[in-house]
């Protein structure tokens, strides 16, 4: 009983902490939160959807050609369908190793990355001969997807102080005995060079920074080089200027507006009319009741307007300062038995000259800590999804709670050990975010 009831506690004291900021602005109507007006937002929005071409620098290796292929269920910057390959192996020493992956007839060999491309550009008729696509060898034994992630309301998620993560994982642990403990990943801010966050961005937490997010995306989904990723891939079919995102006359590349397009977002809306029947309710008190709400937290708030985060590099606006949000997540690591034995690679995410830099607290062993350990997904949005968890493998919500295990193990006894309408009652809340 007493998990059962600490998790109640904590999310009580949330929700009281939050209570005096008004709730983050929802919807899927394409339009700002507030932080910049409609018209510029749409403006950014053409941005992220815009579709990338041989001319801009897309490739040599990608898996999409804008923002939007993969993050666009109902509206651009939410979810969708899409998975990426990612891959490894483990040392001798048991510690996960990135693929080599040979490519055009091994001439050359991708490194320092668990990401496998989808698409490449060559052959094409410049280069008829030069063979760039990857393939999986069979020495790299770790295998999965990953599901692309939900961006809209990720602007009030970045304004969260970091301290509010590090207080949440030790109350966590503290209140569970030890039974579960959220882990801080401190991660660079690519674009303050020398200063960490804590990471809550990506499925492995490796990002804190939207600004970080998009360059590392524009790079190695779409192959667009940029100024916080400036190396391509391979220079094999490479014709384009480095780097392949220049300021426009504003001044702004395309990843400061991609950014900023995130930022401004509203959060992912409820069904209202679906979460006010009386089994919603109920399953929303049960809910809490087993345990599912110690990490995934209904309610965290906002720093203050005026804030300066990300090394100094961002300043959060009026819009999202002191406000209320509900992802229903604590944007922590845990082991829930589904780990996907991946330990991202810093160079793959922060760039070649990553270990040129001196990054206060930046951990590795704290990064080999994460090889089984995934973040606590948002639920926010959730019933868009058909395919759940970060594999994508589960197709149902009692499949995706089944499968969880590990930290997450007594809740899943007690789900199991409720009468039929409940958990049908409990599904149906989750039907509702």
């Amino acid at each position: 009983m007493k998990l059962l009831i600490t998790g109640v506690v904590l999310s009580l004291a949330l929700v009281s902490v939050a209570s005096q900021f008004p709730d983050a602005p929802t919807g899927f109507d394409n339009k700002s939160n507030g932080m910049v007006d409609d018209a510029t937002h749409q403006a950014d929005q053409a941005k992220f959807e815009e579709v990338e071409q041989l001319a801009d620098g897309l490739g040599p290796l990608y898996n999409a050609q804008s923002c939007r292929e993969c993050h666009q269920n109902p509206v651009s910057g939410a979810a969708t369908q899409v998975s990426e390959l990612r891959v490894g192996h483990n040392g001798p020493d048991g510690h996960f190793r990135n693929p080599e992956i040979p490519i055009n007839h091994g001439s050359e060999i991708i490194k320092s990355r668990s990401l496998v491309n989808d698409r490449a550009i060559c052959p094409n008729t410049a280069f008829p001969t030069t063979e760039i696509q990857e393939h999986v060898p069979d020495t790299e034994t770790i295998r999965t997807t990953r599901m692309s992630v939900n961006l809209l309301g990720d602007g009030f998620v970045e304004a969260v102080a970091d301290q509010t993560f590090v207080d949440l994982a030790k109350q966590q642990c503290k209140s569970s005995h030890g039974k579960i403990c959220g882990q801080v990943l401190y991660v660079p801010i690519v674009e303050a060079p020398g200063v960490t966050g804590v990471g809550r961005f990506g499925w492995k937490d490796q990002h804190a920074s939207l600004l970080s997010f998009s360059g590392d995306a524009y790079l190695n989904e779409m192959g667009v080089t940029n100024r916080l990723q400036p190396d391509e891939v391979t220079n094999l079919c490479n014709t384009v200027s480095e780097p392949n995102d220049k300021p426009g006359s504003d001044g702004l590349s395309d990843i400061d507006r991609f950014a900023r397009f995130v930022r401004a977002s509203k959060a992912p809306a409820r069904d209202t009319q679906q979460g006010n029947t009386p089994a919603a309710k109920k399953g929303l008190e049960l809910f809490e009741k087993i345990g599912c709400a110690t990490c995934h937290v209904a309610t965290l708030t906002t720093a203050a307007a005026g804030t300066k985060i990300n090394g100094g590099t961002f300043t959060i606006p009026e819009a999202l300062g002191n406000v209320t949000l509900h992802p229903w997540s604590d944007f922590l690591l845990h082991d829930v038995g589904s780990g996907d034995g991946i330990v991202q690679s810093l160079v793959e995410h922060c760039g070649r000259k990553v270990y040129q830099i001196t990054w206060k607290n930046l951990s590795m062993e704290g990064f080999q800590s994460t090889q089984n350990k995934m973040r606590t997904a948002p639920l926010w949005g959730v019933r868009l999804r058909t395919r759940l968890m970060h594999d994508g493998a589960s197709v149902t919500f009692s499949d995706a709670i089944l499968r969880h295990r590990g930290e997450a193990s007594h809740a899943t006894e007690r789900f199991q050990k409720l009468k039929r309408n409940d958990q049908e009652a409990l599904i149906e809340f989750l039907r509702s975010l």
